[in-house]
């Protein structure tokens, strides 16, 4: 999946306008023309399905999304590789404690202080406790992170919502509109209709009539 390579520099970014258009062109590549927002748009309804599924317990429901394991893979390598930054964040913090503390001691009062703070920030048993508060943390800023993209996915779908009844409502009320002015121009052409009708109606009572009164002229 496309989107799935790019997601490391998807996380690196927020403006990332110049990755979906990576991503429309390759797209072109692969003999699909899509637009660098139909790309988007598709990648957010792709994830909230993916949300979806996610909840459900049947291995076979989830299955039924053909796309599942695919974004699963991708939000797996996301949740390591926030995992390992976190990880090299922590070790960069131990390393420039343990430099300040020791700065002017000697080597090998440095190296006995440093095994006993790396054997005290990884006592047996401990580790995978440390583990797991580190990815809850991470796990929870993720579902921070979505819940704030699918509030404003939500609001983005609202409004093109009201746009389109807007429209449809704009539609509607041209049509009547037509409509009235159809029947009204029917109206018009029934009474012209009408009119000229009972006008030759008069002429031919007007001619008869002239007709009769010369006839009796010339008897």
């Amino acid at each position: 999946m496309i989107r799935g390579e790019l997601d490391p520099n998807f996380m690196e970014t927020k403006r990332n306008k110049l990755l979906w258009e990576l991503i429309s062109m390759k797209m072109k590549e692969k003999g699909y023309s899509k637009s660098p927002e139909q790309c988007k748009c598709k990648w957010k309804n792709l994830v909230t399905r993916y949300k979806g599924y996610e909840t459900m317990e049947a291995e076979g429901m989830r299955q039924q999304f053909p796309f599942y394991n695919e974004l699963q893979a991708i939000f797996t390598a996301r949740m390591q590789r926030m995992v390992n930054s976190k990880k090299r964040e922590l070790q960069d913090l131990l390393s420039s404690d343990e430099e300040d503390d020791y700065d002017g001691e000697t080597t090998e009062s440095r190296a006995k202080k440093k095994r006993k703070i790396k054997g005290n920030a990884n006592p047996s048993g401990s580790g995978k406790l440390f583990i797991r508060e580190i990815m809850g943390k991470l796990m929870k800023q993720q579902l921070e992170m979505e819940n704030q993209w699918l509030k404003a996915y939500e609001e983005k779908e609202e409004e093109r919502r009201i746009k389109e009844m807007e429209w449809r409502q704009t539609m509607e009320d041209l049509e009547n509109e037509r409509i009235m002015m159809d029947s009204r121009w029917r109206e018009r052409e029934e009474q012209w209709r009408i009119r000229e009708e009972t006008r030759a109606e008069k002429m031919d009572v007007l001619i008869t009539a002239l007709l009769n009164k010369l006839t009796r002229d010339d008897m």
